[in-house]
């Protein structure tokens, strides 16, 4: 789709990603100035530079001094904040276990930059939007495991449907000052991780590949262009009345079992 976000300033979070990287570059190519946000500080630099007018930010969003850091820079450089989509987030390759055998240090990993880093990104983020008055919006990327839960994988689960209820908790708190938040639950993929996972010759789920694909309607996973016009969406004039929603991008994998 294209819309007009020209003066819009966009400030996207774990951006170096595929996904992340992808939001950007719509919300950039509709014309809203962007602040590539990611903890891989040479990656950011590499989307940044491939998006006019976008700036890199080195950010760690477990860390509020990080994140504090990042929004002064894009205050200084832009003077507002209009649009946040709360991309970053991590799952775990190496521990798809039940929940008695999963390690307590991944699950605070996991959890505290799924959930805890979405909350102080978004605290921080608030403050200018909220002082300008100007309204603005919130995308949450979330989960369709945070609308139906599958197995190993506890704390991703329990983190994207924390997501969930936040984003909708959050759309009833700021919707009375013109920012809307909504979020956004990708099913399948096709990223590096779902690449190792199931389409490499060594990953884990590799032989369940078409066993998973049967669950969607489609027969495939998404490409990250997918999600990120969904996301564009979400920010555009177009969706001025939508507010606290989850829009699963999934499909259908959510719609039902193929049977």
């Amino acid at each position: 789709m294209r819309c007009d976000l020209r003066g819009k300033v966009a400030l996207v979070t774990g951006a170096a990603g595929a996904i992340g990287g992808a939001i950007a570059r719509r919300l950039a190519d509709n014309g809203a100035a962007v602040a590539v946000a990611d903890i891989n500080g040479e990656g950011a630099n590499q989307v940044a530079a491939s998006l006019a007018g976008a700036m890199a930010c080195i950010t760690d969003i477990r860390d509020g001094g990080s994140v504090d850091a990042t929004i002064a820079a894009v205050m200084e450089r832009h003077g507002r904040l209009d649009i946040l989509i709360n991309n970053a987030g991590v799952n775990t390759l190496a521990h798809r276990v039940t929940l008695d055998e999963f390690p307590p240090d991944e699950w605070d990993r996991i959890t505290g930059i799924d959930l805890d880093g979405l909350y102080v990104m978004s605290r921080a983020a608030l403050g200018p939007m909220l002082a300008a008055g100007r309204g603005g919006r919130i995308v949450n990327i979330a989960s369709v495991v945070g609308l139906a839960a599958m197995r190993l994988q506890s704390p991703f689960v329990a983190a994207k449907a924390g997501i969930i209820h936040l984003t909708r908790s959050m759309a009833i708190e700021l919707g009375s000052q013109g920012i809307l938040t909504n979020a956004i639950a990708p099913g399948s993929v096709m990223t590096a991780l779902t690449a190792k996972l199931f389409y490499g010759e060594d990953g884990k789920f590799a032989g369940r590949t078409q066993e998973f694909l049967d669950h969607v309607p489609l027969g495939r996973p998404a490409e990250p262009r997918e999600i990120a016009e969904a996301v564009l969406f979400l920010a555009s004039p177009a969706a001025s009345y939508i507010n606290g929603q989850v829009l699963a991008v999934d499909g259908g994998w959510t719609a039902g079992y193929m049977m």
